[in-house]
Order: C-alpha cells, then structure tokens, then sequence
C-alpha cells in the first residue's frame, strides 16, 4: 500500500500530465504503480496522451519528494484519497477534471447521502450574514454536509454557523493542509476537524496562489448536490463556482437581492439568465431536491380552514371541489365574480395551502 501511494502522489508530480490524462492512465493500467513500469508501447496505444505527456512519465525520478509526503501524511494524520478508493467523493467522478488525489483531514463521510455547498461574496452585508446564518440553522434536522471554501464572508459565515449548530461542514482548500488562509480562521479550521474536516488536492508546502482558487472552486461544486449562492457580485468567485456546477449538472440555486446592489448583482444574474433557482429559504431547497420529507394530509385541518373562506372563496373551493385541474378562464365564468375577485380570492387559497397553481394559469385542490 505504501508504494502504491509513493506512486500516486508521484503521478500528480509529473509534468504535462494533469487531472484529466492521470485518470486515463489509471483507468488504462489499473493502478499507479503499473504506470511508472509499464513500456513506451503502452503508453502510445492511449488515444490523446502525446508523445511530452510520454517522455514526462517515462523520465520522471523525482520520488523524494512523494516521499516527503508521505511522511507529512504520516505525522499530522492526512488521509489520502485515490479516485479508486472507495472513500474518495465519488460526485467527483462524475466531473472530468476532477482531481485523482485528495488529502483529507477529518472525521466525515464525503459520500454521505445530502451535501450542500454554500458560496458567496467575501464581502458580505448584513443581508447575506443573516440570510445565511438562518439557512444553515433551517437545515439542522436535515442531516447535510454543508461544505464552502474557508474563505473570508459568507463561506466563514456558513463554516461558523454549522459548527456551532453541530452540522458537519467541509472546507475546501486552495493550498496545501500545512497552513490554514486565511490565517484568521486558522480556529475555525481546528473546530471544522472535529466537526467535519479539510479538503485539499495540494500537497504541503503549496501555497493559496491566485491560480489555485478556480480548482479549489471545481472541487467545491462537484462534491456537492446542489450549489446556493448568498450575495455574489458579478465578478465574483462564487459565479465560478455556479457556473462550473452548471457545467457538472449540479443544482444551483440563489437567494435575489436588491436591483442596486452590487453585492447581490450576480446572484440576480443566475437567476435571470436561468443559471440558478430562485429560492428564499431552506424550504425551497429541500422541496426542489426532493428532500423534504412528505406529511400525511389532514382532512380535519383543511375542514377547520374552510370555516374561516370568506364567500368568494368558498366559491372558488366549491368550482374546484371535483379535483380535477381547471382554467381561471374558466373559474371566471363559473363564478360570475370579477377577475380581480378571483385573483384575490386564488391568492388567498394558495397562501392556506388549499388550492395550488399549475403551469397555464390552470388551478386544482391539493
């Protein structure tokens, strides 16, 4: 097992390789060892690897540094996760350049059954912090795995809340698991071990470069079920990580903000260019991932509600009784009421939870 993570970790090292040709290999030969021994005629018969890609593999000595991770792995306890592991996330397999190497530190199942990631703006409002402090508390009982980056605003905001609310959360790292950044979360980060973990691609010793924070991005969406972004300029990173989530056919959603300000500009741009759900409480996302769990109805309530319909109400109630869907042009010429009756009296009877609207302007009793 040793010399197979000697060689993993070495696989990341070699140049001209990346995410997408390592898993080739491996999915060529098996394993990473059988990559570092296997004859140049091998390599040729994979389709796209190319002949720098080949001599890189075939010239590749430096081990010592693979082995230097290992023994950082060894001595701070860093779980490495090969993308043939069963406990590597698989969600990412599902995304073509996901890593092939993760190093996890923590105490959390990364394929547990709801994983929600929560982004946005480093420099939040107060909008955002409340938004998303009340979205984290929301989802207490619903057993998630809340994962963001650790960084400054809304991701510490999201990290911060699910610790104190005893919801194991997940910070993805865009630097190696031998320095915490910002340095200011550098306690958090200690908290989230216990209560979750930290998860990187990069070895010790690399630090948060500008270009590291789109990959350490990807990783966040992919992970995940589904993506909820809380205040987000236009230009912001949290639009990255939405817009590669959309790329992996994640659910993304996004809570709207003001027209004017700047700070939730790029959530109103997810949502009116159909890039994410509008949604405005834990609520709508459990309903629209399907996890809210099902409530047998009760006749008696809905009995004790329709005592207090007022006339055009009851009117409408009675037109729908039957069960079956029906059109508000309809609904207009059987009730003789005026449109804006009916409107007002519809709008009250969905509020109750009586009635519901269907696409067409087509109304039924639930």
């Amino acid at each position: 097992m040793q010399n197979e993570l000697l060689h993993q970790i070495a696989l990341t090292l070699v140049p001209n390789i990346g995410d997408v040709r390592a898993k080739a290999l491996i999915h060529n030969f098996g394993d990473a060892s059988s990559v570092f021994h296997a004859p140049k005629k091998a390599f040729e018969a994979i389709e796209g690897l190319g002949s720098k890609a080949i001599d890189s593999i075939l010239q590749f000595k430096d081990f010592s540094r693979a082995e230097e991770e290992i023994g950082f792995i060894e001595k701070y306890k860093i779980t490495p996760l090969f993308l043939t592991d069963k406990n590597y996330p698989q969600r990412l397999l599902n995304c073509y350049d996901s890593p092939p190497l993760l190093y996890f530190k923590g105490n959390t199942d990364l394929n547990c059954s709801k994983i929600v990631a929560i982004v946005g703006t480093r420099n939040h409002n107060d909008y955002g912090k409340k938004i998303c402090e009340k979205l984290v508390e929301e989802l207490v009982s619903e057993e998630v795995l809340v994962v963001s980056g650790l960084a400054f605003g809304i991701d510490s905001i999201a990290h911060k809340c699910a610790v104190k609310n005893n919801i194991k959360t997940v910070g993805v790292l865009a630097h190696g698991l031998d320095r915490v950044y910002p340095a200011q979360n550098t306690s958090l980060a200690k908290q989230m071990i216990s209560c979750g973990g930290l998860l990187t691609e990069f070895k010790s010793n690399t630090i948060p470069d500008k270009q590291n924070f789109p990959g350490r991005n990807r990783i966040v969406a992919g992970i995940s079920d589904a993506i909820i972004v809380i205040e987000s300029g236009i230009k912001g990173g949290s639009l990255i990580t939405a817009e590669l989530a959309n790329g992996y056919n994640k659910d993304v959603f996004a809570f709207p903000g003001r027209a004017d300000d700047t700070k939730s500009e790029g959530c109103n741009y997810l949502i009116k260019n159909n890039k994410a759900a509008l949604i405005t409480s834990a609520n709508d996302l459990l309903e629209n991932m399907g996890w809210k769990k099902s409530k047998k109805p009760s006749p008696k309530k809905q009995r004790e509600l329709f005592i207090e319909l007022t006339s055009e109400e009851k009117v409408m109630v009675d037109i729908l009784q039957s069960g079956e869907p029906i059109h508000i042009d309809e609904l207009y010429f059987k009730s003789k009421l005026s449109s804006s009756a009916v409107a007002q009296a519809l709008l009250m009877l969905e509020m109750q939870g009586i009635v519901s609207s269907l696409p067409g302007k087509v109304y039924k009793m639930n």
